[in-house]
């Protein structure tokens, strides 16, 4: 971790993606085979990666594993289509030792496709291979902030021109930290070296806290639709809102929300309507709140039942009234927030094989989203795709949900992903393995 610079390296791993290669010489076809997750593997096969499948592909290890990241919303531009690109990040680790815990802001960059086209190909030929490769390495630039305790979930948010990140340890402890000038710092070598010598002997403080929460928690969730207001569930079952304040930090309602009867496993503020707010737990529920009301009145509508087992997470689509469910039992549901209360799903797919672990809505795209599970899978859904009962498919694809676009494999306990807001089609997922950075060709 002393090191504030590293390699990021193309992920060309033998275990990374959706296909097998057969190396029996007694085989007819020595082509590859497409792997389908829970097939057993022969002695002599093993799994590689199709490059081909991805535009980009990129891996990056922080040292302690980081299990909760965001994306940070930048100045580079919006839709952004061109390689190489630049990303930033915050994370927390999830040290062995809680004292050894950092926030972590990132840059990556010089993220170029995982394959060459034919013209670069040809052109490097004449090229000194060390320098290119040189030139070709993606980066990733650190800079640490000391956090008591493991980083449970960490969310970003820009507000009154300075970017704001909020941790939640499993101390009890929620706190917001100003990173504007870790961002300054990974951007500029020197400024950066002027940090780490800075932060020695005067360590960065959060701006404001939080110890109102009787457990610690996972739910965290910046307003989109209302800058600078928060809310927070915990594992006992509370949700608490906070709102900005003119002093510059914030006010929390130390009411918490009433409704939920077991641990508030993650919120999700809806992305066009102020106020409302949506939760999961594991009591097997969802719930919609109107934080206007007063706090035992809140809860305007409830799933009961959504999920056989508990609710692990929720994405809120930014177009259409839906909101998309995972759960311990593995499946994937979709609410329409016009039949809500009927507590039945207008889709359910069944395809992780274990708890599912994130789930995201791509942001311009209303029928796509991203699942990851303890499976070790990311799987793109399109849900506007159908099945032509005319489609000639192979026998073992059958049985695959049509909506399932590209399963991306190669990460151990994937946690989070995210989808990047300003480069189509971009995901970051972090898993106990590290980070993966890909733009697939199916969106």
């Amino acid at each position: 971790m002393d090191n504030q610079e590293e390699r990021m390296e193309a992920s060309e791993s033998d275990d990374d993606d959706m296909e097998e290669e057969d190396e029996d010489d007694d085989d007819e076809s020595s082509s590859p085979k497409i792997y389908l997750p829970g097939q057993p593997l022969k002695e002599d096969e093993q799994l590689i990666c199709d490059q081909s499948a991805y535009i980009m592909l990129h891996q990056a290890q922080t040292g302690a594993p980081c299990l909760s990241f965001d994306i940070i919303n930048d100045t580079l531009g919006n839709n952004r289509e061109d390689l190489p690109i630049t990303a930033y990040l915050v994370s927390g680790t999830q040290a062995t030792s809680a004292h050894l815990n950092n926030i972590i802001v990132m840059k990556m960059s010089n993220l170029h496709p995982t394959l060459k086209s034919p013209e670069q190909n040809s052109d490097s030929e004449n090229d000194d291979e060390e320098e290119e490769e040189e030139e070709d390495n993606p980066q990733l630039t650190f800079a640490f902030i000391k956090h008591q305790g493991c980083v449970n979930r960490i969310r970003a948010t820009n507000f009154k021109n300075y970017v704001f990140a909020a941790s939640w340890s499993e101390l009890g402890r929620v706190d917001i930290w100003n990173i504007t000038q870790q961002l300054q710092a990974v951007d500029d070598p020197t400024v950066l070296e002027r940090y780490n010598i800075d932060t020695v002997t005067n360590p960065i403080k959060p701006v404001f806290s939080f110890n109102g929460h009787h457990q610690e928690g996972y739910g965290i969730c910046w307003c989109s639709t209302e800058p600078g207001v928060l809310a927070t569930s915990d594992c006992r079952r509370d949700i608490h809102v906070w709102k900005p304040n003119e002093a510059g930090t914030w006010t929390v309602d130390q009411r918490p929300l009433v409704g939920h009867t077991g641990s508030v496993e993650d919120l999700q503020w809806s992305p066009n309507e102020r106020n409302v707010l949506a939760s999961c737990s594991v009591d097997k529920t969802i719930k919609i709140w109107d934080t206007r009301a007063a706090p035992h009145k809140a809860c305007m509508l409830t799933a009961e039942e959504a999920h056989k087992s508990d609710v692990n997470v929720i994405s809120w689509n930014s177009k259409e009234p839906f909101i998309a469910s995972g759960g311990d039992d593995g499946f994937l549901h979709i609410w329409d927030l016009r039949q809500f209360q009927s507590g039945t799903p207008v889709g359910t797919f069944k395809h992780h094989m274990a708890p599912i672990t994130s789930v995201e809505w791509h942001w311009t795209e209303p029928s796509v989203l991203a699942s990851s599970g303890e499976d070790n899978q990311v799987a793109l859904w399109d849900l506007a795709v159908e099945r032509d009962d005319d489609e000639d498919i192979d026998e073992e694809l059958k049985n695959l949900p049509p909506q399932l676009l590209f399963i991306h494999q190669g990460q151990t306990d994937i946690k989070e992903l995210h989808w990047h807001k300003q480069i189509p089609g971009v995901i970051v997922t972090t898993a106990n393995t590290g980070f993966n950075i890909f733009k697939t060709i199916s969106v």
